[in-house]
């Protein structure tokens, strides 16, 4: 699977590291080339509550655009070889710049916390990430574990995938079984069904929740027939976010892949829930 281009937004803050250092472990993996990103908002954003203008406002905006074009030459300058990296800084909304530079570039890959710290936060907060999440084309890698103190210290030895069997979910597992045999990771398959428990003083027929196991592993089963897929499958049901992220962790999966390219098949609803598996999830997690 080519993973020629790796979009990462920076602010400068110790999660853009972790974040850039995840990408680099793909670039070694991939021979990927990264494309670090900073975002500069125009001058309304950063000045708009002060009562300046004209040639004051031009050089106050000249000036932290030489600061932040400093900043973002010297990030990480050491860590990853000029020829391995692109550092482009662009003026602009982040999550609109973002979205535009990866189709614009042809990346194969956003990799992006879903918080900022520093100065910037404000521009790269789960808003910037849930509007990358829902306008990207190409695959987002985030989460809120991205933190890693060395690219050494980045491994994905089991990749999870959650299946909603809607019409996104060959896309899905596709992207997870060839990166998963890229990289020479395990793959299990996760399915989140609704809720089978009958409501208090309510008859429910115990046999239900077996037929729609059954369903769900003859759906399941046909998927990965189709594609010559053979992964052990994990099911329970309840909400689907919570569902997922705690087998992915009982598991010990490193990394939790979901779809997010389709409205909920009859079994799952995971696009509705993309965000909140994010948040909630003890690994990294790809939106395809």
């Amino acid at each position: 699977m080519p993973l020629k281009q790796i979009l990462v937004p920076v602010d400068f803050s110790d999660r853009a590291m972790g974040a850039v250092r995840h990408a680099e472990a793909l670039q070694r993996r991939f021979g990927s080339q990264i494309l670090l990103l900073h975002v500069l908002p125009p001058p309304h954003y950063e000045f708009g509550a002060m009562e300046v203008g004209g040639t004051v406002l031009e050089d106050l905006f000249r000036t932290r655009s030489e600061q932040a074009r400093q900043d973002l030459d010297n990030f990480l300058c050491d860590e990853i070889p000029a020829a391995n990296c692109e550092r482009v800084l662009i003026e602009g909304d982040p999550s609109s710049v973002i979205v535009e530079t990866a189709h614009e570039r042809g990346c194969d890959l956003i990799v992006m916390p879903t918080h900022g710290y520093g100065p910037f936060r404000r521009f790269i907060l789960g808003s910037v990430t849930a509007k990358v999440l829902h306008d990207a084309d190409c695959p987002v890698w985030t989460g809120v574990h991205l933190e890693a103190p060395s690219v050494e210290a980045v491994h994905v030895d089991h990749v999870a995938v959650g299946l909603d069997l809607g019409a996104s979910s060959e896309r899905t597992l596709m992207w997870a079984s060839r990166f998963a045999s890229r990289i020479g990771a395990k793959l299990s398959l996760i399915h989140a069904m609704p809720n089978l428990e009958g409501k208090a003083g309510e008859y429910f027929d115990p046999d239900w929740r077996k037929h729609v196991e059954t369903s769900v592993h003859e759906a399941v089963g046909n998927l990965t027939a189709s594609l010559s897929i053979d992964a052990p499958l994990h099911v329970d049901s309840g909400d689907a976010s919570t569902v997922v992220c705690d087998i992915a962790a009982d598991i010990k999966a490193d990394l939790l892949v979901i779809g997010r390219g389709s409205a909920a098949g009859v079994f799952g609803r995971l696009r509705a829930n993309a965000y909140s598996i994010i948040r909630q999830s003890a690994c990294p997690v790809v939106s395809v």
